[in-house]
């Protein structure tokens, strides 16, 4: 089971880095008037890229810590942004211990340097 999310979450952060490239690409041809340019843009837009794959690969890192975690893999509703070493937490949990767990788990990926714990604790109904 472990290793069934862990191909999903490696599968969904690369097609993200995709979706994210291409994004990139367009919005940067955009720029120039609709003219194509390789002077002077590419290494930018390079490293536009590589920041995405590994905020996209910290984002997938952090999502599989929670999915693989007994106490947090039933919980659907946990988002997670990350930019650079920064991982967000956004969604609802359904007890305030599962909302310090969520941020726990996090913390203890390799990549996360800090937390920003936004979940919302909400009763399930």
């Amino acid at each position: 089971m472990k290793a069934l999310a862990l191909a999903l979450s490696a599968a969904l952060a690369l097609g993200l880095a995709a979706c994210a490239s291409d994004k990139k690409s367009s919005t940067g041809s955009s720029s120039s008037g609709g003219t194509s340019s390789s002077s002077g843009t590419g290494p930018s837009v390079t490293s536009d890229i590589k920041k995405d794959s590994q905020d996209s690969w910290l984002t997938t890192k952090v999502k599989s810590a929670l999915a693989a975690d007994v106490g947090l893999k039933t919980l659907t509703g946990i988002n997670v942004d990350s930019a650079g070493s920064v991982v967000t937490l956004k969604g609802s949990v359904d007890t305030a211990a599962n909302k310090s767990h969520a941020e726990q788990v996090a913390r203890g990926v390799e990549g996360v340097t800090s937390v920003k714990n936004e979940l919302a604790v909400q009763a399930k109904q």
